[in-house]
């Protein structure tokens, strides 16, 4: 019973949190419309997208139950003054219309594949936020000549990346956790159908309660430059973590060469509250990427 409360108090702060990153995308959000938007058919589904500016591409993968503007409001403006921008919602998500199809990591990572192939983008950097980030991880290794660099922000690319106390919430999650809140209330403000609401969280989660694994051995083939971004205190297990950066060539002294991938731990931050670090993010990207 102590672990169950625990988990529901864990849920109603993160839930608090993500009012708060709510009311600042609606007061201090994105000023800017997107040049683009629409529909792609992708693996027999649909996907909605946006995009902003021009440059060199960057595609943007929200994390769950999230929407375009809910997660990524605060960096499109800074992001799209120099490249193009894409934003994408993915399977039930946001604009993105229910589907029976299962969700897995596998299949998300193709319908990204799929987006590229519609937009005619060769190759683009990825930047996956949480369960975006699982995705961006799964898309370097099944599609790697279409990656240029990935960003991966307070995201793991297997279960086990997650602090137990996590991965109990997920087991545990259910609808009146999340009805009539603000991600019901960025859900019901774009989706097609809100009819639909409840049968996307049952999706969810089932998605959610499904082990991953992407591969040890996988990770270490990414050839693409790796950004890891991760709150001090954002659920992830930051010996997994360590873990996953040497994989990537990281963890070096100074008597090697500097690696191509980079990590930043970013202090007093949790899963939620990171992503409305919208400063330190951007710098950490621009940085990355230029």
């Amino acid at each position: 019973m102590k672990s169950f409360l625990n988990i529901c108090n864990m849920l109603r702060l993160m839930l608090l949190l993500i009012a708060f990153t709510f009311v600042a995308s609606q007061s201090n959000g994105q000023q800017i419309k997107p040049s683009n938007s629409g529909y792609a058919p992708v693996n027999g589904i649909k996907v909605y997208y946006e995009v902003y500016g021009e440059g060199n591409p960057i595609i943007l993968l929200h994390g769950a139950f999230y929407t375009i503007d809910l997660n990524w409001s605060q960096l499109i403006p800074q992001l799209s003054k120099n490249r193009k921008v894409i934003a994408v919602e993915l399977q039930g998500h946001g604009h993105s219309p229910f589907s029976d199809r299962k969700l897995s990591i596998t299949t998300l990572a193709s319908d990204v594949e799929k987006l590229m192939d519609y937009l005619k983008i060769d190759s683009a950097d990825i930047a996956g936020y949480s369960m975006g980030g699982s995705v961006a991880y799964q898309f370097a290794v099944q599609s790697p000549k279409r990656l240029k660099k990935l960003v991966i922000i307070s995201s793991t690319y297997k279960t086990d990346g997650w602090l137990p106390v996590v991965n109990g919430a997920f087991k545990d999650f259910k609808p009146e956790f999340f009805d009539n809140t603000p991600l019901q209330t960025a859900y019901d403000a774009v989706a097609p159908d809100k009819t639909n609401w409840r049968r996307f969280l049952a999706q969810m989660f089932a998605f959610a309660k499904e082990p991953f694994n992407v591969g040890d051995a996988n990770i270490a083939k990414i050839a693409a430059p790796v950004l890891i971004i991760s709150g001090d205190n954002d659920g992830l297990d930051k010996i997994e973590l360590m873990k996953t950066y040497k994989l990537l060539g990281g963890g070096v002294s100074d008597l090697q060469p500097m690696p191509q991938s980079q990590l930043a731990i970013v202090p007093s931050q949790n899963h939620v509250s990171l992503m409305m670090q919208a400063t330190t993010i951007v710098t950490y990207l621009n940085n990355f990427l230029k």
